[in-house]
């Protein structure tokens, strides 16, 4: 039940600001995203699936429990039906999700355990994502972090870091409320912004 209603709002709560926001910031730019976030707040934004790399999986998919075949399942439809069909904190056993090649239940296709399918999907968004990088390599380009913690450094910030300090055509931005940091060494090439993130890009936008 807890899982159906928080996928459902996902998908109730529609669009937040700040992604339609950050879509307007980036149009028209070579862009690409890597994110550690799984709220499927980028593809409801309207994002360009193949400048999108969704590191820790996504809200919207789901998967195979066992898990028994490396592919994942979009869900939108099956939750919102569980969802308008919960009665006393359950759903009717019969739309209880489940793999169509072994008959487990599914669930959402997130890094929390060895169980990660990394599917067709995902390994072709960090292909797209390697590929990227190869082709802005020595190029002027801003490594534009917003919102990284302490909790997962190694997928966004650390290696922003290290590639600002290899390219001197790069600057790094980061955008933190709090959490606003850079390393000594490139600090000549860095741009910390103490501030709500929200605030900031209306602020690029000239708003």
């Amino acid at each position: 039940y807890w899982s159906c209603a928080i996928m459902a709002n996902r998908y109730e709560c529609g669009v937040g600001q700040v992604y339609l926001d950050l879509i307007e910031l980036v149009r028209g730019k070579d862009y690409f995203i890597i994110t550690t976030n799984v709220d499927h707040q980028f593809q409801l934004a309207g994002f360009d699936k193949k400048r999108l790399y969704y590191t820790q999986g996504d809200y919207g998919l789901f998967q195979c429990s066992r898990p028994c075949c490396r592919e994942t399942f979009d869900n939108e439809d099956a939750v919102r039906t569980m969802s308008a069909a919960v009665k006393g904190r359950a759903i009717p056993i019969e739309l209880i999700p489940r793999c169509p090649h072994c008959g487990a239940e599914m669930t959402t296709n997130l890094r929390c355990d060895d169980a990660f399918v990394e599917d067709a999907g995902w390994r072709k968004a960090s292909e797209n994502y390697s590929e990227y990088l190869r082709r802005h390599s020595g190029c002027k380009v801003l490594f534009l972090e917003l919102g990284v913690g302490g909790n997962t450094p190694v997928i966004i910030k650390y290696p922003f870091w290290q590639m600002t300090s290899k390219n001197p055509r790069a600057t790094y931005a980061c955008v933190n409320w709090g959490e606003a940091y850079t390393h000594p060494y490139i600090a000549d090439r860095s741009i910390v912004i103490d501030a709500d993130i929200a605030q900031v890009v209306k602020q690029l936008l000239g708003r």
